[in-house]
């Protein structure tokens, strides 16, 4: 009986490796599970899970962040700012690089979305990087590592699901998180300036005549748009969490308004596209929640069977510290994002740490921000990143896989010493917490 737990861990996860749907298999097999080693209330049970996510008004921020990306996306104001950001940087050798990196994070913190971010930023800046004479692999490396800064930098989706699944304030995720966001944006940055300097025809800085015509072109007020528009946004989603003006979940709702607004000053907002937005904001919270769904069932039959218990006693009984337990967590977590969605992981390994994470005294919002942090690695490292995949469905064909495998790995070893400090130095996520504690007080 004791190994029965496991056994349906193993067997799902493989069936989700197979290619099977992760909801119906999640779902499927937990049910029939529960029926077999439980009696028919075991649906009442389920039901009652269902309804208790139906309630969870935390949950009500993954639709209308989600909503506030495509929009952003689909108007066109991400890709203003990112050619605007670029002709600023132009003259500076390595300024369309920096430029991404700089839009990455802002993109981050204003849709948290990481497929639409990388592959809004490949088909806008690709090209250019690649006609300005960039080398592909630093092209490539730096358009997928800053599409995945959606992960960490708040107002994140992944963040989000984090603190439901560990029962964690996602308000104190978001603050803590900040830091640690900008820190990856800064050595993104010195990592660029590194190769510049080291080999400063992998990225020349762009021709005069293409500056002088565009500040022909457009105006300061154009300019001021670009860069002033995202920012109002960034900092009514996220000022009013940090400064406990509005919940999470409220915030969300300021965000999804306000790139509403900011969509139809500038006149890029009709009823074509508001369907659009719509629609794909539909396709993708239904998958969110189908599989919240199956994990749920997944979740009562493990607890049922006292699988969380079972592995408390195991790492209890072989005397493993929990530093040691919590590099075992990471790896696997990382390993387990070469093949599935950061939505699987966190609904399926996730809820069956949560229980040992807390009787082991570890701190879950410590312990979060490194797992979004190590997510977003495992959606850079080759051979199924899935930020790969993106960036390669929007690239001209003389890219290759090997180029983009090679131009994300320094930015994955930076991840994994960042991750590794972070590990060492868990009062470094408290910073901007105690910071705004101190303003507040």
């Amino acid at each position: 009986m004791d190994s029965i737990p496991i056994i349906l861990f193993l067997i799902i996860f493989i069936l989700i490796l197979l290619g099977y749907p992760v909801a119906l298999t999640l779902g499927g097999i937990s049910v029939i599970t529960g029926l077999i080693f439980f009696d028919i209330d075991f649906f009442y049970l389920v039901s009652l899970r269902i309804y208790g996510i139906m309630n969870n008004f935390v949950l009500l921020a993954v639709p209308l962040f989600i909503f506030m990306g495509l929009t952003l996306e689909k108007s066109g104001i991400a890709e203003r700012l990112l050619e605007t950001m670029a002709i600023l940087f132009g003259k500076i050798r390595g300024g369309l690089a920096y430029s991404v990196i700089i839009v990455g994070g802002m993109l981050a913190a204003s849709t948290g979305i990481v497929g639409a971010t990388v592959v809004t930023m490949g088909l806008i800046s690709l090209p250019t990087m690649l006609k300005r004479g960039y080398d592909k692999k630093l092209a490539t490396g730096v358009i997928a590592s800053s599409g995945t800064l959606g992960q960490i930098i708040p107002p994140s989706v992944v963040l989000v699901l984090l603190g439901s699944v560990l029962n964690v304030s996602v308000g104190n995720l978001f603050i803590s998180a900040v830091l640690p966001g900008i820190t990856l944006v800064v050595f993104y940055i010195i990592y660029v300036y590194i190769i510049t300097l080291l080999k400063p025809e992998y990225a020349p800085p762009m021709p005069d005549e293409i500056v002088k015509d565009f500040k022909k072109k457009t105006s300061i007020k154009k300019i001021i748009n670009a860069f002033l528009l995202p920012f109002i946004l960034i900092f009514a989603v996220l000022g009013s969490i940090f400064f406990g003006i509005a919940s999470p979940t409220e915030a969300a709702g300021i965000g999804a308004a306000g790139a509403l607004f900011l969509s139809f000053l500038q006149g890029s907002l009709n009823i074509m596209k508001i369907k659009e937005i719509s629609s794909e904001t539909t396709k993708l919270t239904s998958i969110v929640f189908m599989i919240l769904l199956g994990a749920t069932s997944f979740s009562l039959v493990f607890r049922g069977l006292e699988g969380d218990k079972i592995i408390v006693d195991l790492i209890t009984s072989s005397s493993l510290s929990p530093e040691i337990f919590l590099v075992y967590v990471l790896v696997s977590v990382f390993v387990a994002g070469f093949f599935i969605d950061f939505i699987e992981i966190i609904f399926i390994v996730v809820p069956v740490i949560t229980p040992i994470l807390l009787a082991l005294n570890i701190d879950l919002i410590w312990v979060g921000i490194m797992l979004a942090i190590n997510l977003q690695t495992s959606f850079l490292t080759p051979p199924f990143g899935f930020s790969l995949f993106y960036l390669k469905s929007v690239s001209p064909k003389d890219v290759r896989t090997m180029d983009i495998y090679k131009g994300v790995l320094p930015f994955v070893l930076i991840q994994i010493l960042f991750l590794l400090y972070l590990f060492l130095n868990p009062d470094f996520i408290y910073i901007v917490p105690k910071l705004i504690s101190g303003y507040k007080s």
